[in-house]
């Protein structure tokens, strides 16, 4: 196909094609009908003709319903033919909101279906004008299966993920603007769009949210990095020691430790929380031994819950970096330290020249999705102290080891403070997406591809 083809757009396929061309972007499938491509044609006309029906019946209402809400509560109306109160049913702002985004994803796929019907048209006259073969209906879907597979692979994900991912992220981003909190639960009560007040509340009020919003970012971020690099380089000091010469019975070692991985984590965490306690078997330990009077309140007092989540996700997570790094060390050229020896060079100065380097320049990729997942390590905190201990100091329901994903879970399940928990996961993915970005764009990795090659 030729280049005046290819740079057709939408708005010069209008300008520079025909009387058809032109009436495809009113009647989808016109000009595959005209060229050939009948059963086609009809087929972007029928589902024209479907998304009319279903936008003059239902869908201009659904979409003009979002703009309110809802306006009548449900409540009690005295009949006065049985002489009693009864109970009338109200709007459902959950289900205004909650159509109204399907009716709005409906209409973007028929603009994307739309937009592909002119193009198709127009290849159609264009193949007809030059003398080109025209698919037939039965061509095209032949096809599916030879050049244009791989259309037919991505369309079973691409509905999954405009279902079940696009549908309801549009839904949790617009809750955000809403105030669906505890206070306006549907169809009790209505929800009404508030703005940005959500966020001013969260991020810029001198209200208790925000006096809570800030801590626990930052202890979010303090988790996050403490979570990431202790396990990242325990894993890399265990992987050197069990690797280095010397160290007999290397598989028994490795095995001892992939032997830990395979119990699941949340059964750890939750034994361990058990052996913390203050009736636990190390609290019992040290008090028997006359480490301490009393005792330690591992966790029920801030500072020691935190460094002992810190110290708990240690154990658990050394030996999955322990596995990866055994790895990068086998494929580092045993020329490269010899050469370093000969030259006189210590341990240490190996390790800093020669083995952190090539073992940063490979796992950076994994060391960032490994720092990002810590900002959002569910189970890690919620299993092990539930994210106290509590305190009144912060909004109902969080606590001092909470992450903003742990408090995010108890304002929808135990408050009901939907509104509050769509911002916080808008805020969650602000910050690790630009994270993510900034940080892999500035990694040797990106910069550097052939560096260690």
């Amino acid at each position: 196909m030729d280049r005046e083809y290819k740079r057709r757009n939408f708005i010069t396929t209008f300008t520079k094609g025909d009387i058809f061309s032109k009436l495809s972007y009113i009647f989808c499938g016109l000009a595959n009908i005209r060229y050939g491509q009948v059963v086609k044609g009809l087929l972007f006309l029928l589902l024209e003709v479907c998304y009319f029906v279903f936008l003059f019946t239902t869908g201009i209402n659904l979409i003009h319903n979002l703009t309110t809400l809802g306006e009548h509560e449900q409540g009690m109306a005295y009949n006065e033919a049985l002489g009693i109160y009864e109970m009338q049913a109200g709007d459902n702002s959950m289900i205004i909101l909650l159509t109204g985004v399907v009716a709005i994803v409906v209409t973007v796929c028929f603009v994307a279906i739309w937009l592909f019907s002119i193009s198709s048209g127009e290849n159609a006259r264009f193949n007809h004008d030059h003398g080109h073969h025209i698919n037939n209906f039965f061509e095209d879907v032949k096809s599916l299966t030879n050049e244009n597979i791989h259309f037919l692979l991505l369309a079973i994900p691409a509905v999954g993920l405009l279902i079940f991912t696009f549908t309801p992220l549009i839904y949790m981003i617009l809750m955000a603007f809403t105030n669906y909190d505890n206070e306006h639960q549907p169809p009790g009560h209505l929800f009404d769009w508030v703005a940005l007040d959500n966020f001013k509340t969260l991020l810029l009020s001198s209200d208790k949210l925000s006096q809570t919003f800030w801590p626990v970012l930052g202890w979010t971020f303090i988790w996050g990095i403490f979570a990431t690099f202790s396990c990242y380089f325990g894993g890399m000091i265990l992987a050197m020691i069990i690797n280095s010469k010397g160290i007999e019975f290397k598989k028994f070692w490795r095995t001892i430790f992939v032997v830990t991985m395979g119990i699941p984590a949340f059964i750890s965490l939750k034994v361990v929380g058990t052996m913390l306690g203050e009736k636990g078997i190390f609290n019992v330990l040290i008090q028997k031994w006359g480490w301490t009077a009393s005792a330690v309140p591992f966790l029920t007092q801030a500072n020691y819950a935190r460094v002992s989540v810190i110290l708990v996700n240690f154990w658990i997570g050394v030996p999955v970096t322990m596995l990866m790094v055994s790895g990068i060390l086998m494929n580092i050229p045993a020329e490269l330290y010899e050469s370093a020896r000969i030259d006189g060079a210590n341990p240490f100065v190996i390790f800093r020249k020669i083995t952190f380097p090539y073992m940063l320049f490979v796992t950076t990729p994994y060391l960032i999705a490994n720092l990002i997942g810590n900002f959002n390590n569910f189970s890690a905190i919620y299993f092990l102290t539930g994210g106290g201990p509590m305190t009144l100091d912060y909004y109902k329901g969080a606590g001092k080891t909470d992450l903003l994903v742990t408090w995010l879970y108890k304002l929808t399940a135990d408050t009901n403070d939907y509104n509050l928990a769509a911002t916080i996961g808008i805020l969650i993915f602000i910050i690790s997406a630009t994270f993510t970005l900034i940080t892999f764009q500035r990694s040797g990795s990106m910069k550097n591809e052939e560096g260690f090659q």
